[in-house]
């Protein structure tokens, strides 16, 4: 009996000692650029708080800021195998090109899935497969100086393409003529990455001009309301946007904004990402204003307005070793972004506010119920990387005055269906 005893003792020792010999797990993060200026400082202390609480580690391994350099790293990391990335961020463009190299999350999280306002799953779920969380939710917007439209006799922001024209015209002549001669009216980003993409979308979905490729797989491009769109937009360089434009991208547009150069930018607003049940609907913009700002809706026309929808989520690399506690810390990541939402609605944090959706509750409002326009990315699939860049590529000749709005629309369309073998069709009225 006692030698039974001092076996069993030998054996849970040994089993012990080869326990706390084991290396920890340790999960490598592709994490993207994040649209709040203190959500890296952020998600580190996450991740430090993960670690004490479960002992896995979290490595971060740095990407791009433009999605499409960000995709072709992700693209290398994912088929490295478990030598890649453990968690990584999928762009709402993405799923259906990164899908076959994701797990599905319903087995993990079913729980995190079911807090998510349902509306923003579908984008994420491709083959029935839900292959990322959404986290960081964006949509466009145009912010705007509230004083100036004050000053100059506006008691409220442009709700058309027309109005922001005459606006921009009149509040940039009176600035200038105070001596401030590089102040400009309306500034965006008109460089050739995908943000290019996002306004030129806007454009023409205001004008009636579709949205590239229907949801019926037609190529719809090629049409007098898009080319219409470009070409106001072609007007606005040198007139109301300043020639440099054509190379902006957020962070320049942003940086004119808040140095007091311009009237109105177009711009990305974050806003929660549970269900309307737990959360008021509430936006944040990339950083704090410095100048007098009011925000509201993307301008419209005579199709009305839509905003493109944007963001990212967080997907599990199939290839992974460690699934399990990838899963575990995209469900932890994902109930501290809905609790941190909550606390914004109800503590009222400057920059951002409760419904309607506003950061400033005394200017014009951005309504939560306002259209989102989806690029084509669904239809698209995994060829929307290169529909993407032949849009912005299209759209970009025609702002530098390479070519024609209705040369540039004719040849777009011909290498649309080249790309994606599918035919050509009228625009749809809904979005």
């Amino acid at each position: 009996m006692h030698n039974r005893v001092t076996i069993l003792l030998l054996a849970t020792l040994l089993a012990s000692c080869g326990k706390s010999a084991r290396e920890p797990v340790t999960l490598t993060y592709a994490h993207g650029w994040y649209s709040e200026p203190d959500e890296l400082k952020k998600t580190a202390a996450l991740s430090q708080q993960f670690t004490s609480e479960t002992g896995i580690h979290i490595r971060d391994i740095p990407t791009p800021q433009s999605t499409l350099d960000m995709l072709d790293l992700l693209v290398k990391l994912l088929r490295m195998g478990s030598s890649g990335a453990d968690i990584v961020h999928v762009d709402v463009i993405w799923p259906a090109v990164l899908e076959p190299d994701l797990v599905d999350f319903e087995p993990y999280l079913a729980a995190e899935i079911s807090s998510i306002e349902p509306q923003l799953l579908p984008t994420y779920t491709v083959n029935g497969k839900v292959i990322a969380i959404p986290y960081q939710v964006n949509v466009g917007a145009l912010e705007y100086r509230s004083d100036l439209l004050r000053e100059y006799g506006y008691d409220h922001p442009p709700k058309t393409w027309s109005e922001l024209e005459s606006m921009s015209e009149r509040i940039q002549a009176g600035e200038r003529a105070k001596g401030k001669g590089d102040f400009w009216g309306y500034v965006w980003q008109g460089g050739v990455a995908e943000g290019l993409t996002c306004n030129a979308l806007e454009w023409q979905v205001a004008e009636g001009g579709g949205r590239i490729i229907e949801s019926d797989r037609t190529i719809s491009v090629n049409n007098p309301a898009a080319i219409r769109a470009w070409q106001r937009a072609k007007r606005w360089i040198g007139r109301i946007s300043p020639p440099g434009v054509v190379a902006y991208r957020e962070g320049d547009s942003m940086n004119v904004f808040d140095s007091g150069g311009a009237a109105f930018n177009r711009i990305w607003l974050g806003r929660t990402i549970a269900r309307a049940e737990r959360s008021h609907q509430i936006y944040w913009r990339p950083s704090p204003p410095v100048v007098k700002t009011g925000f509201t809706a993307i301008p419209g026309g005579p199709a009305g307005s839509g905003a493109t929808l944007g963001g990212f989520g967080l997907a599990v690399s199939l290839h992974s070793a460690h699934r399990e506690e990838a899963a575990k810390y995209v469900g932890f990541l994902t109930r501290a972004q809905i609790q941190s939402g909550e606390k914004r609605t109800t503590n009222n944090q400057p920059g951002a506010a409760s419904d309607p959706g506003v950061y400033d509750q005394s200017e014009e409002s951005i309504q939560p119920g306002s259209p989102a326009v989806d690029r084509p990315a669904i239809e698209a699939g995994s060829l929307y990387k290169q529909v993407s860049e032949a849009y912005m590529s299209a759209v970009h000749s025609v702002l530098t005055g390479e070519r024609g709005a209705p040369e540039a629309a004719a040849d777009l369309e011909k290498r649309l269906v080249k790309i994606t073998g599918f035919g050509t069709g009228a625009p749809k009225t809904g979005k």
